[in-house]
C-alpha cells in the first residue's frame, strides 16, 4: 500500500481525496487544511487524521507521496518543502506563479529522482489522447494552423473577492482557465514560445482578466490562436476544444467528440477518407472509480502507478507544467 497525504481540502482536494480513498493501492495517512472547521468535520466523519500544519502532518505520518490542492501562490514553497523531504508530489494546476519557480522545482525533483505530476486532466481524456496519436503519426500532414478554445460560466457576475480574483494568488482566466488549453497545445503540437499579440479582458472581475485572445507561435514554427473566456454563460460547464489544420486533413475535437477529415487514403485503422466522428465513450478506457469523469481517476491512477514503478513518469510532469507556465508568461507579457 502506498501511503498518501493531501494538502488542501477544497473542491479539488475533496475530489482527489474521494478517488484516492477508493484506490486499492492507496492508504490515506493524513489530510491538511488551514480551516479547523473543515479538518474537524473530516476527522469526525471520514476517520482520516487531520492537521492544520502540512509539515507536522508530513513529519508525523511519513507519506510516500503528497497531493497539493491549494491556491497557486502556495505551490512553490509547499512543493519545495515536500521534495526536500523526499516525497513524490502531485500538484494541482497551474504549477507556479512564474516559470522561474517552476524550473527550480523541476531541477529539485530531477536531482532527487522523485515522481512528479501536475493536474492537467485533459491529457487523460480519450478524445484528446486520440488527437495526439493522429498528429504524432503524421496522418494530417504538416500543421498549417491551430486554434485552442475554452469557454464556461465561472465568473458571470460581479462577486466577492476570492483567490481566483487575485493575480498574486494565481487567479485570472489566463492563469487558471486558459492554462488547460495552452497545456494541450504544448503537448499535442509543441510548446508555445512566442506571442504576436494578446488581449486580456476584464468583464466582471476588477483585478484579473476574464477573457484571453492571443495569436501565438509554437517551437515547431506554426502559428495559431488561443481564445478563452470564463465569463460565457451560454455554456453550462467548461468546454475545451482544439482545431488543427494540416496539409492532409483537419481535426476538430472537444472532450466529448472528435471529428477528423482525411484528404488522402493515408489514415489510421478504423477511419476512412473524408469526415470521421469518434466519441469519448469509444476512446476511453474504463476506470475502477468514476467521479466527475474518467480522466480524474485516470490521472491519479497513473501517478500512483508511476510511484510504484509500473509506468514511466512522462505525462504531466513538472517539466511539461514548467513549459506551460513559460507559455503563460509569454502571453501575459505580450498583452
Amino acid at each position: 500500500m502506498l501511503k498518501v497525504a493531501l494538502i488542501g481540502a477544497g473542491k479539488m482536494g475533496i475530489s482527489h481525496l474521494s478517488i484516492l480513498g477508493a484506490h486499492p493501492d492507496v492508504q490515506i495517512v493524513g489530510v491538511c487544511d488551514t480551516s479547523k472547521i473543515v479538518s474537524e468535520v473530516l476527522e469526525k466523519y471520514s476517520g482520516f487524521e487531520c492537521f492544520t500544519d502540512y509539515l507536522k502532518m508530513v513529519d508525523k505520518t511519513k507519506p510516500d507521496a503528497v497531493f497539493v490542492a491549494v491556491p497557486t501562490k502556495f505551490h512553490y514553497k509547499m512543493v519545495k518543502d515536500l521534495l526536500e523531504r523526499g516525497k513524490h508530489v502531485f500538484s494541482e494546476k497551474p504549477f507556479c506563479l512564474n516559470p522561474q519557480e517552476s524550473k527550480e522545482l523541476v531541477d529539485i525533483a530531477k536531482s532527487k529522482k522523485l515522481i512528479n505530476q501536475v493536474g492537467y486532466h485533459n491529457k487523460f481524456v480519450g478524445t484528446f489522447q486520440e488527437v495526439k496519436r493522429i498528429v504524432d503519426a503524421g496522418y494530417i500532414g504538416d500543421i498549417q494552423h491551430f486554434t485552442g478554445e475554452a469557454y464556461g460560466p465561472v465568473v458571470i457576475k460581479k462577486k466577492s473577492e476570492t483567490w481566483r480574483s487575485d493575480p498574486n494568488e494565481g487567479g485570472g482566466c489566463l492563469m487558471d482557465y486558459a492554462s488547460h488549453v495552452i497545456d494541450l497545445i504544448n503537448d499535442i503540437l509543441s510548446p508555445i514560445d512566442s506571442c504576436k499579440g494578446a488581449m486580456l479582458k476584464s468583464i466582471y472581475s476588477k483585478q484579473v482578466d476574464d477573457a484571453v485572445y492571443a495569436l501565438v507561435g509554437i517551437e515547431s514554427g506554426e502559428t495559431g490562436v488561443i481564445s478563452v473566456n470564463w465569463s460565457d454563460e451560454t455554456y453550462r460547464k467548461m468546454s475545451t476544444s482544439v482545431t488543427i489544420i494540416g496539409s492532409k486533413g483537419k481535426i476538430v475535437s472537444d472532450a466529448n467528440e472528435l471529428k477528423v477529415y482525411f484528404k488522402t487514403k493515408d489514415f489510421p485503422e478504423g477511419y476512412s477518407k473524408g469526415w470521421n466522428v469518434k466519441y469519448v465513450t469509444d476512446l476511453t478506457e474504463e476506470v475502477s472509480f468514476y467521479l466527475r469523469g474518467e480522466e480524474y481517476s485516470a490521472q491519479i491512477d497513473y501517478f500512483i502507478k508511476a510511484v510504484q514503478g509500473i509506468v514511466p513518469n512522462v505525462i504531466n510532469t513538472f517539466e511539461s507544467a514548467w513549459k506551460t507556465d513559460l507559455s503563460i508568461s509569454i502571453i501575459k507579457k505580450s498583452s
